[in-house]
C-alpha cells in the first residue's frame, strides 16, 4: 500500500512539475529593457496629473480594506498606521519599530510573538498599500523609469525599485490608457517565480480629498477588490476619535 501511495505520489508531483514547466514556457516573459529616461520621467508625470498627485500628497489620513479582510487606518502625516485581520489588530510607527504594539482578541501580546505579528503586519502593509497607491510612488527614492515600446508602438513605463519595501529590485511595466490612467501593469517581482503577470487596475474612484485609486485588481483568475476606503484631513473625519494613535506615542 506505501509503495503504491509512493508512486501516486511521484506521478503526481511529475505532473505537476510538467505543468508548471509548460506554463513557464508559455507564460513567462523577460523584462524588458526599456530607454529613455528623460522621457519616461515626462510620462511618469502625465499619469500624476491625471490621478491628480498633490491632493494624495495633502491627504494626512485614510483607511481601507484589502481584499475583504485587511483593514488599515494611516497616518501618512505622522507616519503611522494599523492593520487588522481576523483576531489580530497591530499598530506601527513606522519610524520607531519599537514602538509598535499588538494585540489580540484585545489582549495586547509582550511576548516573542510581538516582533511575529509587528513583521508580518510590516509585509501586509508594504504589499496592500502597493496595490493602493502604487501609481503614486514612482518618483520615491531608489525608483528608475525608462520607456519600453509596446507591440501597438505606444510607450509603456518601466519602474524598477533598487530599495524600499519588502522586496527591493521588483520591477512593474505600466501600461496607461489615452487620458495617462494605468489600465494594467505587467510584473517582474521575486514573489512570484513567472515574469509579466498582469495586475490590472480598474474601477477607479475619487476619495474625498480628490485623490484617485483604484479598486479593482484581477491576477488572472485572483479578483483583489478594495473598499471602505475614506479620507481626511484628520482622524474624526474618518470617524476615529483624535486619541487613536496615542497607544503608540
Amino acid at each position: 500500500m506505501l509503495k503504491k501511495i509512493g508512486k501516486i505520489l511521484i506521478i503526481i508531483l511529475v505532473i505537476l512539475a510538467s505543468a508548471f514547466a509548460i506554463l513557464y514556457l508559455a507564460k513567462n516573459e523577460k523584462l524588458p529593457l526599456g530607454d529613455s529616461p528623460e522621457k519616461a520621467d515626462e510620462l511618469a508625470n502625465k499619469m500624476l496629473v491625471a490621478l491628480n498627485k498633490p491632493a494624495w500628497d495633502s491627504t494626512n489620513l485614510v483607511s481601507w480594506t484589502f481584499a475583504g479582510s485587511h483593514k488599515y487606518v494611516w497616518d501618512k502625516k505622522n507616519e503611522k498606521v494599523s492593520i487588522q485581520w481576523g483576531e489580530n489588530l497591530v499598530f506601527l510607527n513606522l519610524n520607531e519599530w519599537n514602538k509598535g504594539k499588538a494585540f489580540i482578541k484585545n489582549e495586547e501580546i509582550k511576548d516573542k510573538k510581538l516582533d511575529v505579528l509587528r513583521g508580518k503586519a510590516y509585509a501586509m502593509f508594504c504589499n496592500d498599500s502597493y496595490w493602493f497607491i502604487a501609481p503614486y510612488k514612482v518618483f520615491d527614492n531608489g525608483v528608475s523609469r525608462k520607456i519600453v515600446k509596446m507591440e501597438n508602438q505606444k510607450d509603456a513605463l518601466l519602474v524598477t525599485y533598487s530599495s524600499g519595501g519588502v522586496t527591493p529590485g521588483d520591477s512593474y511595466l505600466w501600461v496607461l490608457d489615452e487620458k495617462y490612467t494605468p489600465l494594467y501593469f505587467k510584473m517582474w517581482v521575486k514573489i512570484l517565480p513567472i515574469g509579466g503577470i498582469k495586475g490590472t487596475w480598474e474601477n477607479w474612484i475619487t476619495t474625498k480629498t480628490m485623490a484617485k485609486v483604484a479598486t479593482t485588481h484581477k491576477i488572472g483568475p485572483i479578483t483583489n477588490i478594495i473598499s471602505d476606503v475614506n479620507t481626511g484631513s484628520n482622524l474624526p473625519e474618518i470617524g476615529l476619535p483624535n486619541s487613536y494613535f496615542d497607544i503608540i506615542k
